[in-house]
């Protein structure tokens, strides 16, 4: 049987790292394509001379060719410039939107029958963009977005309580930015309530923390944006697609009534199937988290209105 084929858009730190994971992991041949020449062609011939140490025989191919993605079963979008010191993830919306209406061009061509994850920001307009140009159904077009964002929630829970990240679930709705919706009421140490261990004074500095976790690591950085994290949780999603194991995931996904929200790709649980997302988990909320989800939404809207104005007048 033949290797399945991941075409990563987009050879930077994020595209790289993905292409390790999936040699790693032994998920799929990759395509490593960019418009820098030279950039994914070195870090494929890179990674294929560590396959002898890490024993993997995945093929990596390096191109600025969209020709070279045909047959992909996933395209995952990284394309773009990422975010400064300073910047928040909207100050990208204009350059990025025409980046990635090439980008979904050359996957409508070169990739017709792809799973196309999309991770370049601002995410929430983004995906909406790939949608559109790309013409395929709301089933195989998603925002990688609540994967990292109720990771780094989980993450500083586990480290606030000194315990394995394992024995914390929780999740993160919304639109991937400052509103953000941390849902306390389901995070859950060992199936307990989070509240019966962290303050609520706590928790809502814990949570300031998990909207602006992606700020703090620019800051850090100064060069460049978070890439380990979102490199492994687009890959969850490819794998649970792949491998049709129908992992329940909150991720940007295109809803039509469900929550109440009609039109827009908003950040929900989803079931990732090998129909692509093949469900939408709805979850009780409490008043004030529906009130922040109402909050998230109403931004996500203007983003994409934005995106509009800014497209129609380019």
């Amino acid at each position: 049987m033949a290797r399945k084929k991941i075409a990563l858009i987009g050879a930077g730190a994020i595209g790289g790292t993905m292409a390790h994971l999936c040699a790693l992991k032994g998920l799929a041949d990759v395509v490593l394509y960019d418009v820098i020449d030279g950039l994914p062609q070195g870090k494929a011939l890179d990674l294929l001379q560590s396959g002898p140490i890490e024993n993997f025989d995945i093929q990596i191919t390096g191109s600025t060719k969209y020709e070279d993605i045909a047959g992909a079963d996933v395209c995952i979008v990284t394309a773009g410039i990422v975010r400064k010191p300073g910047m928040s993830r909207d100050d990208l919306l204009g350059t990025n939107a025409k980046i990635l209406r090439q980008v979904s061009e050359g996957i409508k061509t070169h990739a017709p029958n792809s799973f196309v994850i999309v991770i370049t920001n601002p995410l929430d307009a983004m995906v909406t963009l790939v949608k559109r140009v790309t013409g395929f159904p709301k089933n195989r077009v998603v925002g990688q977005s609540g994967i990292l964002d109720s990771s780094r929630y989980r993450t500083f829970i586990a480290q606030e309580l000194k315990a394995s990240v394992a024995s914390v679930s929780a999740v993160v709705l919304g639109g991937h930015g400052d509103d953000m919706v941390p849902v306390r009421s389901s995070c859950l140490l060992s199936g307990v309530p989070i509240e019966k261990f962290i303050s609520g004074k706590r928790l809502d500095e814990i949570e300031a923390r998990v909207r602006n976790a992606g700020g703090e690591i620019v800051s850090l950085l100064k060069t460049g944006s978070a890439f380990y994290a979102p490199a492994s949780a687009a890959i969850r999603m490819a794998q649970s697609y792949l491998m049709d194991r129908k992992e329940i995931l909150p991720c940007a996904t295109y809803l039509e009534g469900e929550y109440g929200v009609n039109g827009y790709y908003f950040g929900v649980p989803v079931m990732i199937g090998a129909g692509g997302i093949e469900k939408v988990i709805e979850m009780e909320l409490s008043p004030s988290e529906r009130k922040a989800f109402e909050q998230s939404l109403t931004r996500v809207k203007e983003l994409v209105q934005a995106m509009d104005k800014l497209l129609a007048a380019s």
